[in-house]
């Protein structure tokens, strides 16, 4: 009750259309599928981050310029009219082309989305509301897909509707009701010529030592992360047997959901717990348990010890998930926390991207252990952050 406005309105908006979201996002890939043909659609469908990358660039190049505020408007307008054209859309291309601009909309909206968390929190309760916004995401993650398993495929396109509506009067509330929190925010005469000076900061941010080892870890991590649905999702499914009455596809199920539900339940409560743990010890610390869990479970069929393992993996995922956009709020310079924000997306993309290589390692051991030594690197990486300034120079 204590937050900005702004925050709450946030928090209900964007915890709405996430659950419609994920009614339909995991279902993408099989409706292209059916469309285009199961080798046409796996081309199409590796475009979409990559699009998506270059609009988070771009999100945090215009939040730190025309504001937060404008931003999110911008990419929740492309969102809602590019869901409502996929709703009316009768074309298989034409669907295609509004599922990667909703992705756009969606890459330009987070890094102001962030960055106003930045601006109106804060430094010592920032984890918190950060844990907040995750828990509602997570919420919408783990019933979406239960709710979209009948709704997408026998009702698509009035859950198309229901996400252009719900997006339509969240849109409104923002012009309505929110405030910009831009800091020393002014009327720019040359938009333009303001934009492109902007960009030209994303320069400066390459040459900002400790945000790059922060981003080459950060990839290392989400390589990581990515295995539980790529790795141990193939390695459950082929090598546990049936146990406990269930067998390895209900198994993977199991674990997926103790991971979705953990994350639900303990990430506010664990984020309390480590308030007052510097951020790079508690990225060290998920790194540990990360590629621990992995390498151990990648020598196992034993449902007990799985489930003892995922808890352990799943832990390490929710002390990570709110300090990343935490230490960049507080590495940034104010005047670009939007492009360090948006910078910053890098590291999923790039580790999603990457994740798949995994599958070139002929046996489950090897890679674990090739997970665990990821993890290690990565570790070491977030360690060697502390021997450098830990602001970029003449940003200060």
């Amino acid at each position: 009750m204590k937050w900005n406005k702004n925050l709450k309105i946030r928090l209900v908006g964007e915890g709405l259309f996430n659950l419609c979201y994920w009614m339909y996002f995991p279902y993408m890939a099989i409706y292209f599928s059916s469309q285009f043909g199961v080798q046409l659609a796996s081309i199409l469908m590796m475009i979409p981050p990559f699009v998506q990358l270059f609009g988070q660039l771009i999100g945090g190049v215009i939040a730190d310029t025309l504001g937060r505020r404008t931003t999110m408007l911008i990419g929740a307008s492309i969102q809602a009219v590019m869901f409502a054209l996929f709703a009316l859309s009768t074309e298989n291309w034409l669907d295609y082309v509004a599922y990667v601009l909703i992705g756009i909309g969606g890459a330009l909206y987070s890094p102001a989305s962030d960055a106003m968390v930045a601006d109106l929190v804060p430094d010592e309760e920032r984890k918190h509301v950060f844990a907040t916004f995750i828990t509602v995401k997570n919420i919408g993650a783990v019933l979406g897909p239960v709710i979209g398993a009948t709704l997408f495929f026998s009702y698509r396109t009035p859950l198309l509707w229901a996400c252009t509506l719900i997006l339509s009067v969240y849109l409104l509330i923002i012009f309505i009701e929110m405030t910009e929190t831009l800091p020393g925010k002014k009327p720019a005469k040359k938009i333009t010529r303001s934009l492109l000076e902007k960009a030209g900061n994303y320069r400066l941010i390459v040459q900002d030592r400790v945000f790059f080892l922060y981003i080459l870890a950060g990839v290392l991590s989400i390589f990581t992360i990515m295995q539980l649905d790529l790795f141990i999702a193939k390695y459950i499914v082929d090598e546990v047997p049936a146990q406990w009455h269930l067998d390895s596809r209900s198994i993977l199920g199991l674990l997926l959901g103790i991971n979705g539900l953990m994350f639900v339940v303990l990430i506010l409560p664990t984020t309390r717990l480590l308030k007052n743990w510097r951020d790079r010890d508690v990225f060290i610390l998920s790194c540990l348990l990360n590629g621990g869990s992995l390498f151990l479970m990648s020598m196992t069929t034993n449902l007990v010890l799985l489930i003892v393992l995922i808890v352990a993996f799943t832990m390490g995922e929710i002390v990570r998930a709110p300090v990343i956009n935490h230490f960049v709020s507080r590495h940034a310079p104010e005047a670009m926390r939007g492009q360090y924000m948006g910078a910053s997306n890098m590291q999923y993309t790039i580790g999603r991207m990457l994740a798949p290589l995994i599958f070139f390692v002929s046996s489950p051991i090897l890679a674990g252990t090739t997970l665990f030594i990821v993890s290690i690197i990565s570790m070491m990486l977030y360690l060697k952050i502390s021997h450098y300034p830990y602001k970029v120079k003449g940003l200060e």
